[in-house]
């Protein structure tokens, strides 16, 4: 089905989730780069999403589900297939207190972080200032280098998570515990199978306030330090996977790239593996970059760099 000139039988399919044509999508990525989507729908309840993910596979349509839009660089030529733009609502704490249930959709930060401080639940608190849904966060394994003196611990969302609702890719509904997840660093069985989160569900700990707080506070300054205001300097994070003991950043600056301007995008001049819109950026400005990295470091290091962050539509 061409999307283009068939969005009436679309929206027939699709019904009662209005469909919308011709979607910018660089609003809704954290990198403000990118063409428009032919076609988008907005699953706001679990059974939406169940009901968008079926006609698209049913249809057999080129899709994608989008959620806040991190970690991805859309193309130019923009998506020509259906994006399915997760917005599932809900937070329900559950009876015993320190669980709490949400839709995929849910942003972890602000949203969730700011309603389990209020009741005194830590865990997800670490993940501050880090743009992702619940359904994102369970894609990519959300993790937070966190601050403490005299070390540093990664943690990890499996950490708290407990269960989760999905839609397989054999289009069964299930809840599943966190081992079905196969989790690693920056992966899960996400990656490998079409399997779409739902909701999910963490156990979280009592914790005081204000050291939920403190914890927020410097989690935020270790941040500022190192990353770009996303307000300023639109990006998707870190764009290569990293190198154990030796760091993709590092070397990309060891090579000299840092702070390296293409058009309208650079290389951030203070973390070396972000690279950033400085304003009105082109996809192919940041394809540009990171082929040079690539080259650059491969040629003068020996190592080869493997982005991380997804590339959507076409370049």
């Amino acid at each position: 089905m061409d999307l283009r000139t068939n969005l009436p039988d679309l929206r027939r399919e699709l019904d009662p989730l209005p469909v919308e044509a011709d979607v910018p999508l660089a609003p809704l990525t954290t990198f403000r780069i990118g063409g428009s989507a032919a076609a988008m729908v907005r699953p706001r309840t679990p059974d939406e999403l169940v009901h968008a993910i079926s006609v698209a596979r049913r249809l057999g349509l080129p899709h994608m589900l989008l959620g806040r839009g991190a970690n991805i660089l859309v193309g130019d030529g923009g998506f020509k297939g259906l994006v399915i733009r997760c917005e599932v609502a809900g937070v329900e704490f559950l009876d015993d207190g320190a669980r709490v249930r949400t839709g995929a959709g849910v942003e972890v930060f602000p949203d969730l972080i700011v309603e389990t401080v209020a009741r005194g639940l830590g865990g997800l608190h670490h993940f501050v200032g880090i743009p992702s849904t619940v359904g994102g966060a369970l894609w990519q394994n959300l993790h937070f280098l966190a601050p403490a003196p005299g070390r540093e611990r990664t943690v990890f969302i499996e950490e708290v998570l407990e269960s989760a609702e999905i839609l397989t890719e054999e289009g069964e509904r299930r809840t599943v515990g966190v081992d079905y997840f196969q989790f690693g660093y920056d992966d899960s069985i996400l990656h490998h199978r079409s399997d779409v989160v739902l909701s999910a569900t963490f156990r979280l700990e009592p914790a005081p306030i204000p050291d939920l707080r403190r914890v927020i506070r410097e989690n935020l300054a270790w941040r500022d330090d190192r990353h770009p205001d996303l307000w300023l300097y639109p990006c998707a994070g870190s764009i290569f996977q990293k190198i154990e003991g030796v760091g993709a950043g590092r070397l990309i600056d060891q090579c000299g790239l840092k702070g390296k301007v293409h058009g309208n995008a650079a290389i951030f001049h203070r973390h070396a593996n972000i690279i950033v819109n400085l304003g009105g950026a082109l996809a192919a400005e940041v394809r540009w970059l990171i082929d040079l990295a690539q080259e650059t470091v491969a040629r003068e290091t020996g190592y080869h760099l493997v982005p991380e962050i997804g590339f959507v539509g076409e370049f």
